[in-house]
């Protein structure tokens, strides 16, 4: 079992930044793949970052430059760097998990809400 905590939320004006963090719970967590997704009102949630157990990253194309995931597992605490923030990144921010070698995200957080003013 895994429990993630996000904060790090919180409103900015475009061009800015905010820092992330997931703390995640479990003996385990260095096995596991963590990431974010987001949701912004009216759309669909989506894949934002994702780190893998080797420290290899993916981003969707909208974030890459921008944004930066990272993870210290010693902390048990992933990362979400946010540069360049711009309006359509408002959304609520989810700090997901799934076991290495897995195909689903089964631990999700709370979330946390960003919103950036134009």
């Amino acid at each position: 079992q895994v429990q993630l905590v996000e904060s790090g939320g919180g409103w900015v004006q475009a061009g800015g930044s905010l820092r992330l963090s997931c703390a995640a719970s479990g003996r385990t967590v260095s096995n596991y793949v963590l990431g974010w997704f987001r949701q912004a009102p009216g759309k669909e949630r989506e894949f934002v970052a994702a780190i893998w157990t080797t420290s290899s990253t993916s981003y969707t194309d909208s974030v890459k430059g921008r944004f930066f995931i990272s993870r210290d597992n010693v902390k048990k605490t992933v990362y979400l760097q946010m540069n360049t923030l711009k309006p359509e990144d408002t959304a609520i921010y989810y700090c997901v998990a799934k076991p290495r070698g897995g195909d689903t995200y089964n631990y999700w957080g709370q979330g946390t809400q960003v919103t950036i003013s134009s």
